[in-house]
This record gives C-alpha cells, sequence and structure tokens, in this order.
C-alpha cells in the first residue's frame, strides 16, 4: 500500500485514527462509521501481516524525525516536561523496563537501524500476541465473522518471551532538583503501589480520589485552600502491568519553595497514614472514582481501549462488566490498609522542579 494510503483512506470515510505506546503495549485505533467496519479491519490486517516488507529506510528516517519532533515538543520544550522521565530514572534501577521513557531517548533514535525496527515488528506484531477490541454499533456475530475474514489468514509468531520484571518496595531518600523554565515549583512523589492486575489496585485509586479528586478531597483542600501553598494538586495510580506506581503531583503557588510545599503534602499524607480515612470519605472517594469510570465507558473509544487494556494486562476483558461492583465494595479498611503501605516514606522517590534561578 502506497505510504499515507491507509491515513487518506480513513480521513476519506470521515474517520479518525491514532497509535499510543505506553509502558506494557501499544495499542492503534480507528473511529469510523459503524458502515466501514470492513475498511477497518482490512487496514488493521494488512498492517500485521503484510507491512514488514514495506519498511524502508526512508519511512524509518521520516517516522524517526516525526518522533524527535515529538519528543522535543512534549518533553524538552515543554515546562516540566522532563520531569516524568527524571523520576522513572531514580525510581528504577538499571535495567528496569519502567525505568526508560516510552518515547526513548534522542540517542535510542538515532541508533535504532533498519534491521532493529524489522525485527521489533517481527517479534511483537503477530495475531497471537495482539487483542481486536470492536466497540460500537455492530452485531457480535458480524464482528467475529468480519474479524476472522481479514484476520484468519495471518500466520501466528513466535510467542515473546515475557521479561522477568523486579518489583520495588524501596523508594530513593531525598529530593532530586530540576531546574526548568517554569515560573513556580512543582514538586512530583512516586509510590510504588500495586499494578492493575493486583487486587490493591482499585483501593489504591479510590485512595488517590480520596486525596484529590474534588475541592473537598485531602491534599485540595489543605494545600489549596488552607495553607494556600499551591495553586494545584493531584493524586493518581498508573494501572501498569507489573510495578504500579502512585503520583502525588502538587504545583506551587509564586513564593512558596519547594520543600515548604512538600512538607505540607507529607504532612497531610502522614496524617492520612496515621489516623485513617473518615467514612464520609470514603463513600465520596469511591462515588467519584466510580463516576470517573463511567465518563469514560460514555466514549465508544475509551470504551475500546479500556476493554482493550484489561484483556491484554489482566487478560480478562470481562473486567470492565465487574470494576463498578468492586468500586461499590471497597471499604475503609482497605483504604486505610492502601494508605498505610503505599504512602510509606521508605517507598517514596521525590522530585522538585525549580525555576532556573533557584536551580
Amino acid at each position: 500500500m502506497p505510504e499515507g494510503e491507509h491515513f487518506r483512506r480513513i480521513q476519506a470515510a470521515g474517520g479518525t485514527l491514532n497509535g499510543t505506546t505506553w509502558f506494557d503495549r501499544t495499542n492503534y485505533y480507528e473511529t469510523l462509521p459503524s458502515g466501514d467496519l470492513d475498511l477497518a479491519l482490512w487496514l488493521e490486517s494488512d498492517r500485521m501481516g503484510f507491512f514488514l516488507p514495506a519498511i524502508t529506510q526512508e519511512k524509518l528516517d521520516n517516522q524517526r524525525s516525526v518522533v524527535k519532533n515529538e519528543r522535543r515538543q512534549s518533553y524538552e520544550n515543554r515546562p516540566y516536561g522532563r520531569a516524568v522521565e527524571t523520576m522513572l530514572e531514580r525510581a528504577f534501577p538499571p535495567g528496569h523496563p519502567y525505568r526508560h521513557p516510552t518515547i526513548g531517548y534522542m540517542e535510542d533514535l538515532d541508533a535504532a537501524s533498519l534491521e532493529d525496527v524489522r525485527e521489533w515488528f517481527d517479534g511483537w506484531y503477530g495475531p497471537n500476541n495482539a487483542v481486536l477490541v470492536i466497540s460500537g454499533a455492530v452485531e457480535p456475530d458480524a464482528a467475529f465473522t468480519r474479524a476472522e475474514h481479514w484476520f484468519g489468514e495471518i500466520p501466528a509468531r513466535a510467542t515473546p518471551t515475557e521479561l522477568a520484571v523486579p518489583v520495588l518496595e524501596e523508594g530513593v531518600e531525598g529530593a532530586a532538583v530540576l531546574s526548568d523554565r517554569v515560573s513556580v515549583p512543582r514538586i512530583y512523589l512516586l509510590f510504588h503501589a500495586p499494578p492493575f492486575p493486583d487486587p490493591g489496585f482499585e483501593p489504591a485509586d479510590v485512595l488517590c480520589s480520596l486525596l484529590s479528586e474534588g475541592k473537598s478531597s485531602r491534599l485540595y483542600r489543605s494545600l489549596v485552600y488552607e495553607r494556600k501553598v499551591a495553586a494545584d494538586v493531584s493524586a493518581f495510580a498508573w494501572p501498569t502491568e507489573c510495578v504500579g506506581m502512585l503520583w502525588v503531583v502538587a504545583t506551587g503557588r509564586p513564593g512558596v519553595p519547594a520543600a515548604e510545599l512538600e512538607a505540607a503534602v507529607t504532612d497531610v499524607l502522614d496524617t492520612l497514614r496515621a489516623d485513617g480515612p473518615k467514612s464520609r470519605e470514603i463513600e465520596g472517594a469511591r462515588n467519584r472514582a466510580r463516576r470517573q469510570l463511567l465518563r469514560q465507558l460514555d466514549s465508544v473509544t475509551r470504551r475500546a481501549d479500556l476493554l482493550a487494556h484489561a484483556a491484554v494486562l489482566r487478560d480478562d476483558p470481562d473486567y470492565l462488566n465487574r470494576v463498578g461492583a468492586r468500586y461499590e465494595s471497597i471499604t475503609g479498611d482497605e483504604v486505610a490498609s492502601a494508605a498505610s503501605s503505599i504512602l510509606d516514606p521508605s517507598g517514596r522517590t521525590a522530585l522538585y522542579v525549580v525555576p532556573m534561578t533557584e536551580g
């Protein structure tokens, strides 16, 4: 297929498409009118089964430039853009797969050869290493039939070897300082936490909601309204496969040093660990977490993404049918236990991003 033809055909049908890569999976998705299901399946089966001979040095160089430009825009030239990869470098030892940013470093992108890319594609892009999700106005039986028609002839490939990923519990003492072109400091705290397939993931997610979701949440109320040391604060658990991460990120107000901001955050976290959550907090956090999930399920594209995520990382796409009840059943004791174990200072890694004049 000529270069760019995939995009042109989707756009001509009134559709959109994109692709994403994260720690544990690569994701291609297309949104089209339901009558164009065959178009999407044909194009994706062509990519999976017959794209390898079309990978040329010219195409590699072109896409290398695209990704390098994306890295400049999203990481190197964006305020606070280097923070996450700096945190990963601190929190994970050399060789750990979660230490490396998904987009890679410039030297990685420069070093990738045509042979590297072809070997990677041949090793991972097989039907036995993929999940196909069709979401929207389709009849299930017809969708399965069409999927078999387009993908059935693609041969299975050797199953990739699973990596042994070390599970970490210890953090890094002290805080690193990263100077950036920013006007106010921002602090990042990373705690090792249960990963997405672990039964402890949902209590950790509710804990994040309790900490920062909504203006009545503990961190927001204390740091933004009462102490007035932060302009914004958030807490979130990444749904990774092997090693979980719970993040707390707070942006300071002008004139508030990063160390003072971290002390205020730590005070809230330590109080929660010592005293546990209140019953009304649990109910509110549980409801907010469920509401956020339902908002995502309202989107056909996001629903497909969540199904794929559960299928790949949990081997359980039916998880989405049960997760609402799981959130409803989370108890105060579960959240208290999550706070006690996850927010332990010994498991924390910290970073201050400060204006260059402060570095």
